[in-house]
């Protein structure tokens, strides 16, 4: 059932369901079946993967933010100071 779990939220990309799943990781012991552990192991992999994937593309997002960010603060036109006597 954990692994039928991990397999949907690896597919909607569910990352709390996913934070819950990994909280929660099964205790695999040699009478498991091999399968499962094999599969049980190849989708923790995949589900770092994923991870790593989300991370970077969010780090990429920030810096086009803090880069769009410095563009427009660069462009703004600066408020005058009201106590300018020489304008």
């Amino acid at each position: 059932m954990w692994i039928a779990k991990l397999k949907l939220t690896i597919i909607e990309k569910n990352i709390d369901a996913l934070s819950k799943l990994l909280d929660d990781v099964p205790v695999f012991d040699v009478r498991d079946d091999f399968k499962d552990i094999q599969e049980a192991m190849y989708l923790l992999r995949e589900a770092s993967i994923l991870l790593h994937t989300l991370k970077d593309e969010t780090a990429v997002s920030m810096m086009q933010i803090k880069s769009n960010l410095s563009f427009l603060q660069s462009v703004q036109k600066k408020p005058l100071n009201k106590l300018d006597i020489t304008s």
